[in-house]
C-alpha cells in the first residue's frame, strides 16, 4: 500500500536524524556518530560509568543509548564481557553487503518508479555539491541523513517497510564500514561516477537498470572494503 503524502512526510520527520527530542535522544545520536566515525573504536568496551562522565548524562541515559545501539547492530553484548562496539570483519562485511545489495537494489528500482521529478532534481543537485569534494582528492565523506546519496534513494523508494528495514536496521552499520574503510583512495572517483549513472537511470525511469547499477555499485564497494580489511588484518599479524 502506498503512503498518503501526509503519512509519508510524517514518517520522514520521525526518521530524520536531527529530531532529538530528549537528552536521551541526543546522547544516542552522539554515541552512534562517534561509533560510526571511529571516535569510539571497533571492539571498544562500553563502560556506563565512563560514558556518563564523558557525555555528562546519567548512567540510565547511557544504558538506554547502548540498548538502542544494540538494536541497530552497532553494539553487541556478551556474557562476562558486557557491551562492546562491534568488530569490522571480512565475514561481517560479506553478510551485511549481501543484504544491502538486495535491499538497496530494490530501493533504487522503486525510486526510479516513485521519486518525483523534483526529488530527482534534488538528487542531481546533491551530486553537484559532492563534485568539488570528490575532485579535490582525499575522501568522499557523506554525512548521515539527507546529504547522503544512499539515504535519499532509500527514502525515494517510498516503501515504508523497506525504509524501516534499512534506516532502522542496517543503515548505520553500513555507514560504519563505509566511513572507516571505504571513503578514500582511488575508489572515491569511481564511486562518484557510479552514483551519477544510478541517478541517470532513475531520471530515465529505467527501473531494471537502476537496480542493476545499484547492486553492482554496492558489490564494488564491498570488494574495495574487503581488500582494505584484508590488508589491515595482514598488518596486524
Amino acid at each position: 500500500m502506498i503512503f498518503s503524502f501526509l503519512s509519508f512526510m510524517a514518517f520522514l520527520f520521525e526518521h530524520t536524524e536531527e529530531q532529538a527530542v530528549t537528552s536521551a535522544d541526543k546522547t544516542f545520536f552522539q554515541l552512534r556518530k562517534d561509533i560510526v566515525e571511529g571516535v569510539i573504536a571497533p571492539r571498544a568496551k562500553l563502560s556506563e560509568t565512563e560514558l556518563s562522565t564523558k557525555y555528562a548524562v546519567s548512567r540510565a541515559v547511557i544504558r538506554e543509548a547502548i540498548n538502542r545501539l544494540a538494536s541497530c547492530h552497532l553494539v553487541e553484548r556478551k556474557a562476562n564481557v558486557g557491551a562492546r562496539v562491534v568488530s569490522l570483519t571480512k565475514e561481517g562485511l560479506i553478510e551485511l553487503y549481501q543484504v544491502r545489495e538486495s535491499l538497496e537494489g530494490m530501493a533504487a528500482r522503486l525510486a526510479a518508479k516513485n521519486m518525483s521529478n523534483e526529488e530527482v532534481d534534488d538528487l542531481n543537485r546533491l551530486l553537484s555539491n559532492h563534485f568539488n569534494e570528490v575532485h579535490s582528492g582525499g575522501s568522499y565523506y557523506q554525512e548521515a541523513g539527507d546529504v547522503d546519496f544512499h539515504y535519499r534513494i532509500i527514502v525515494g523508494s517510498k516503501n515504508h517497510h523497506l525504509i524501516s528495514m534499512l534506516l532502522n536496521g542496517i543503515y548505520h552499520l553500513v555507514r560504519m564500514y563505509r566511513v572507516q574503510l571505504g571513503m578514500s583512495g582511488p575508489r572515491v572517483t569511481t564511486a562518484f561516477d557510479e552514483h551519477k549513472h544510478i541517478v541517470q537511470a532513475i531520471a530515465s525511469r529505467d527501473e531494471e537498470l537502476a537496480e542493476m547499477l545499484m547492486r553492482r555499485h554496492i558489490l564494488y564497494s564491498k570488494n574495495n572494503i574487503q581488500s582494505k580489511l584484508e590488508t589491515q588484518q595482514g598488518e596486524e599479524r
